[in-house]
């Protein structure tokens, strides 16, 4: 709970002074740019506002300022007070990463109420703003909990973010792309490749793929094409560059994803292990401090329970290659009771029972959990929920295909997630971007794929 409480004008001394210390984060700079309307590129974090080549990310002057007057409401005065002037001059600059420092001090009390006070914000270096202020202090005492303001959550998927830079040292993922025969397509390869994070070879129609490439704008000069026109021929090709040491990830292109599955399963030839292939969404959802696993919404349509062995076990795995160090699996239903007449109350049990005795090893896992208290801490209180997943879940386990779908989607349509993916459960990653995926997710996805190939070795 924050209480505001003010300092009513009777009761105000010369001499008296407050102060606030704050950090200028870049997302304070992309709300200022959002709430004002200032687009500058000189004050928005990673772009080049001076043609220099290095992004500069200073702080508006106006933002420094917008500090000095969060102390005039907050403590001195304090709540109840209101603005009458404001004036300041500029000496220095702030970047995001400064620790700022705002400070008012009490010069005069004048009739009415008007109280003038000295303002200045200092930083790292000095001083970067001195003026004066005039407002009106108020008449008695106020306090006001702040706790119940809404917060503002900028979408700016750090998690990815995180995900690419750990990405970046590692030596191009050698990938054979599979058809990819249509401008998106060609551009998610072509995009992970100028990235570093994807060294691809290009197997389909290279009539088409050419084509592509001219709709595309694109130089794909360098690349080695193998010419196999036909689609499920082309994702044949493509698994015996696995097994001939070629490449170590498959990408889908502009074709059927089954038809890639076709060549993935065959019994001879293929990339089977012994687990089930599953699909599995990394999310960035705004708000979240962590990525999220979905699984599995694109390949197992209503997976019975050995089934769901392995769509856990592959989630885990890739959620621990991406950095958790124990993921929490959430196996959901919708109910958290275990409910005869609803069977996945019950592979969820068995799920969670299997764990405990590592038959699903390297997290914990826990079943029944509906969808509010695997995600929210205060809603699996209120069910009387304890343990370690219940409010915690990294990764989501979806009854079935459909439930999985809508959750993905709902989290990307609905609360502007990211949402990046790779197939489990084969001997090599398999990198599956839809046309929906903007350049961030088709980073995510081959930077998701790079990082488990490098967990394998």
């Amino acid at each position: 709970m924050t209480i505001l409480t003010s300092t009513p004008y009777a009761d105000l001394e010369i001499g008296q002074e407050a102060s606030v210390t704050r950090l200028c984060r870049a997302e304070d700079l992309y709300v200022f740019a959002n709430a004002s309307g200032n687009l500058n590129p000189m004050h928005l974090p990673e772009m080049d506002g001076d043609g220099d080549g290095m992004p500069e990310a200073i702080a508006p002057s106006a933002w420094v300022a917008a500090l000095i007057s969060g102390v005039l409401g907050n403590q001195l005065p304090g709540p109840g007070t209101l603005y009458l002037s404001q004036n300041l001059t500029f000496l220095g600059r702030a970047e995001a990463g400064s620790s700022l420092v705002a400070h008012v001090r009490v010069t005069e009390k004048l009739p009415d109420g008007v109280v003038r006070l000295a303002t200045w914000v200092t930083g790292p270096d000095g001083v970067l703003a001195e003026g004066e202020a005039r407002v009106i202090a108020p008449d008695a005492a106020r306090t006001f909990d702040a706790s119940d303001v809404p917060g503002l959550t900028v979408q700016s998927h750090v998690h990815f973010d995180a995900l690419l830079a750990r990405a970046a040292p590692l030596p191009p993922l050698p990938t054979a792309v599979v058809c990819p025969e249509s401008a998106d397509a060609l551009n998610g390869a072509m995009l992970a490749r100028d990235h570093t994070l994807i060294a691809p070879l290009f197997v389909g129609s290279a009539a088409r793929i050419a084509e592509a490439a001219a709709e595309a704008g694109a130089d794909i000069s360098g690349i080695e094409i193998i010419d196999v026109p036909d689609q499920r021929a082309a994702g044949l090709r493509a698994v015996a560059l696995i097994h001939e040491g070629r490449a170590a990830a498959l990408m889908k292109g502009h074709m059927h994803t089954d038809q890639l599955l076709h060549a993935i399963l065959k019994k001879d030839g293929g990339l089977r292990t012994n687990r089930r292939l599953s699909h599995v969404f990394v999310m960035d959802v705004p708000g979240l401090d962590h990525l999220l696993f979905v699984t599995d919404a694109a390949i197992n349509i209503a997976p019975d329970l050995d089934a769901k062995v392995s769509i856990t076990q592959n989630a885990i795995d890739l959620a621990r290659a991406l950095g958790v160090a124990q993921p929490k699996a959430g196996i959901l239903s919708a109910v958290e009771t275990v409910t005869p007449s609803i069977p996945s109350t019950l592979d969820a049990a068995i799920l969670s029972k299997m764990a405990d005795r590592g038959q699903i090893t390297g997290g914990l896992v826990d079943g029944p959990l509906a969808m509010d208290n695997a995600v929210d801490l205060d809603a699996a209180r209120t069910k009387g929920l304890t343990g370690l997943v219940a409010g915690h879940a990294d990764i989501l386990v979806v009854p079935n295909l459909e439930a999985g779908n809508m959750i993905a989607k709902e989290l990307t349509f609905l609360a502007h997630a990211e949402a990046a993916g790779i197939v489990m459960g084969a001997q090599v990653p398999v990198i599956l971007n839809s046309r929906a995926d903007d350049d961030k997710a088709r980073l995510a996805s081959c930077a998701v794929a790079a990082l488990y190939a490098d967990s394998l070795r």
